[in-house]
């Protein structure tokens, strides 16, 4: 069994990029010229995944509209013989892929919002990202290196990177089996333990493989003091009854849910970029030298 479905839990209001994003969800604010949660949908592509479904809210139509056909811009573009910015606006939904649209109807945490696709998951192993989350990966994206130790275990994947124990309060992080790595077992997982109490230096970050048991788990566990109901919480149970890996993942995650991630992202994506990169680079010496 292989993974084919992906969740996207897009319903967060983005408070931390307010004025920006009063009125444009926090998934859609661009890298370069592609928003967040297109690379995310590429990635899943990439990996195989068919479904993608996105657990939405009332402020995030633009998502929806961005996967969707535009038949007057495209019908313009043909007119204008503008055939390469055609196909970029055609093949913003790669070939293959369905989109499915579920809404959370309160806003009470992750776990919330991945059990809000329970109808559409099914009985299948299903992948979750966070647009947040950019992961660049030279060759393999995260979640194709995820899928490959899912294949070998038929178990739950969860992708990992160190982080200094300083910033475990902002983290699930994971105590693991001793091994040479880059995949682990994991023991135990906890919420955004303090530096005294994180278990190892080891961090979720956004993406998962998990099996269809996490949403009987999902459905029962409680509130939290924040009253959000967390998908660490929930993967805490799934580990008494199954295993749960962890995958030290190849590549460098950018954190664009924090402003200092996001630009660190921008600079980066620009810097590679076919168009822009030595234009940039030079215009970044510039700036240095000035």
């Amino acid at each position: 069994m292989s993974v084919y479905r992906a969740v996207f839990p897009v319903a967060g209001m983005g408070t931390r990029f307010l004025p920006a994003t009063k009125a444009n969800p926090k998934e859609m604010m661009p890298i370069v010229d592609k928003p967040l949660i297109q690379y995310a949908v590429e990635e899943a592509v990439a990996a195989g995944i068919r479904d993608l479904i996105f657990v939405t809210s009332s402020s995030k139509r633009a998502i929806e509209d961005h996967f969707d056909s535009h038949y007057e811009l495209e019908s313009k573009l043909a007119q204008q013989g503008k055939t390469e910015l055609l196909s970029l606006v055609k093949n913003v939904l790669p070939a293959g892929a369905n989109c499915a649209y579920v809404r959370q109807p309160e806003s009470l945490g992750l776990g919330h919002a991945v059990y809000c696709a329970h109808s559409q998951t099914g009985k299948e192993p299903f992948a979750v990202l966070l647009a947040d989350d950019l992961i660049h990966a030279e060759g393999k994206g995260c979640l194709q290196q995820m899928i490959e130790v899912y294949e070998k275990t038929q178990c739950s994947v969860i992708a990992v990177q160190e982080v200094p124990l300083s910033e475990s309060y902002k983290y699930g992080m994971v105590a693991v089996e001793a091994s040479e790595g880059p995949v682990y077992r994991i023991n135990s997982i906890v919420e955004k333990p303090s530096e005294k109490e994180t278990p190892s230096n080891l961090a979720v970050v956004g993406r998962y493989i998990l099996s269809p048991r996490i949403m009987d788990f999902l459905a029962h566990t409680q509130q939290d003091q924040k009253g959000e109901i967390q998908l660490t919480d929930a993967i805490a149970k799934l580990l008494q009854v199954e295993p749960v890996y962890a995958l030290k993942f190849s590549g460098t995650r950018y954190d664009c849910g924090s402003k200092l991630g996001y630009l660190q992202a921008i600079v980066s994506y620009a810097l590679a970029h076919p168009e822009l990169g030595t234009e940039f680079a030079a215009y970044l010496k510039n700036r240095r030298e000035e």
